[in-house]
């Protein structure tokens, strides 16, 4: 009956051919096909091409663009960035994604293109929870996603590792087997993936409880269907190594939204509010009055009005349950505060939230999300808000997403509008202390970002065509070895630069 009234009504097919493209993806991958043009890319990019790094030509200079991402930022905040950025070469080239991706864009590439974390340097990993709260290790800044050559995700991680072995002092060889880590592991789990169904691919995780026993027994990796890597190194991870994880579990554990409570906030005439340690942490009640003028201009009577504007468009984003749980929670305090260190200066915000008793809160933080610098060199995002660019491209590369991840639309007080996204601020949140990791330590969780880069780049690419690309020999992992010691010591060059530029006033 149907296919009559659409005979008579569509004798073209438009009517069925719209509604075909509408629920038929436009290209389904051919395994075959495929892993034969995987293999058939290494004639136009051999993969020993893939360590060469030359400086650019026209190569513009590195505070040009550091000046330049500091324009559409808070002001007041950039001397803080670049303070941050100054601390080290390892600190710097934190702050220094833009500069990558425009170093990266001259280079050739394999034109398989992935779900790009965009910055996925080695303090871009880390646990958090699941919502099943178990924890789980995968990347956790999302600020830059975007789509682009699944290598820039990999070039990035394999600099930072020989960036942070110099930083720690550690040796050629170990800085060497770190970042020999990261690539083998990532290669030969892309091969892995390749064989795996799609569900199986979706559904893969590193989970911290089994990484602990596998460590304790003898192995740097859970074997997670995916080939274990430098099986000869599990004699080197000592006990001070599992102790230094052990601690970094339990801090994460701890590191909830009771723990930001007791952290970040006082108790004022009965009430709970946000504690005041400008320029880092700064309550909208003591916002600049240009702030609160504005604040007041949209109809904010109070911060609980303030907080409750905000969110309504978030909450939207949500899907119904959890929307249902957020709406059982009501705002109590807001403030301004600042992160990390290539996000300096961005505005991001903290929510506090109070539910069924004063033992019942949930903090959200609401960050800025700007133009990612992929985007400037592979094309522009197919969301017209960046921060559901940042929640789209998260939930397709983690194994397990916040249940509060969201985003929205707001004013601004230069008349404008400017895009965020939120998320819980501490939800079992923790990350290797780079500072102290050990040379096996830095092995360790090397091939653990390997391992987790290659199963979001599975999830969201042609991983047929990856793997038959990378294949079984180790040429590839010495192609990363080799660009990773290039761009590292063009990152020390930068450096030197930028401090230079400092210290001179320029910037």
């Amino acid at each position: 009956m149907v296919h009559s009234i659409l005979d008579r009504i569509d004798p073209d097919n438009r009517i069925r051919n719209v509604i075909k493209a509408a629920v038929t993806p436009a290209e389904r991958i051919d395994p075959k096909a495929s892993r034969a043009a995987g293999k058939k890319l290494r004639n136009r990019l051999p993969r020993e091409s893939m360590g060469e790094f030359a400086v650019a030509e026209h190569r513009p200079d590195p505070v040009d663009l550091i000046r330049e991402q500091g324009k559409n930022r808070v002001q007041d905040l950039l001397p803080l960035r670049y303070e941050r950025m100054g601390v080290s070469a390892f600190t710097f080239y934190r702050g220094a994604a833009l500069i990558m991706a425009q170093d990266l864009s001259y280079t050739p590439n394999t034109g398989i293109d992935v779900q790009l974390c965009g910055d996925a340097h080695v303090s871009n990993f880390g646990l958090f929870a699941s919502p099943e709260r178990r924890l789980v290790f995968d990347l956790n800044d999302f600020d830059e996603t975007s789509r682009g050559p699944w290598e820039w995700d990999v070039k990035r991680l394999v600099a930072s590792l020989e960036i942070c072995g110099r930083d720690r002092g550690f040796s050629t060889e170990d800085k060497r087997r770190a970042v020999l880590a990261a690539a083998s592991t990532y290669r030969t789990a892309m091969r892995e993936f390749a064989k795996m169904g799609n569900i199986d691919v979706f559904y893969a995780h590193i989970d911290i409880d089994e990484l602990v026993h596998k460590l304790s027994s003898g192995d740097v990796l859970p074997t997670l269907s995916a080939q274990k890597f430098e099986k000869e190194l599990s004699g080197e991870f000592s006990k001070a190594d599992q102790k230094a994880l052990r601690k970094t579990i339990k801090k994460a554990k701890l590191k909830d939204n009771s723990r930001a409570i007791v952290k970040l906030t006082e108790e004022v005439d009965g009430q709970v509010r946000i504690v005041s340690n400008p320029p880092v942490l700064v309550p909208l009640r003591d916002a600049p009055e240009s702030i609160q003028a504005f604040s007041k201009k949209l109809g904010y009577s109070s911060i609980a009005d303030a907080v409750s504007h905000i969110l309504s468009e978030y909450r939207m984003t949500l899907d119904s349950s959890h929307r249902h749980l957020l709406d059982q929670y009501r705002g109590v305090d807001i403030a301004h505060k600042v992160v990390g260190v290539g996000s300096v200066g961005t505005r991001a915000w903290i929510v506090v939230m109070e539910g069924s008793n004063s033992n019942d809160y949930l903090v959200l933080q609401i960050k800025e999300a700007q133009e990612s610098v992929i985007e400037r060199f592979c094309g522009k995002s197919s969301y017209l808000e960046h921060g559901h660019r940042v929640v789209s491209g998260q939930r397709a590369i983690q194994a397990a997403g916040d249940p509060f991840l969201g985003w929205c639309r707001l004013p601004d007080v230069d008349g404008g509008k400017r895009d965020y996204y939120v998320r819980q601020l501490w939800d079992g949140k923790g990350s290797a202390d780079l500072d102290r990791i050990s040379p096996a330590g830095l092995v360790a969780l090397s091939g653990a970002c390997g391992w987790t880069l290659a199963r979001a780049h599975a999830r969201t690419g042609d991983r047929f065509a990856i793997a038959s690309y990378l294949g079984k020999k180790d040429v590839f992992d010495q192609a990363m070895y080799d660009f990773a010691v290039a761009y590292a010591n063009q990152n020390e060059l930068d450096y030197q630069r930028f401090v230079a530029a400092r210290d001179g006033g320029e910037l």
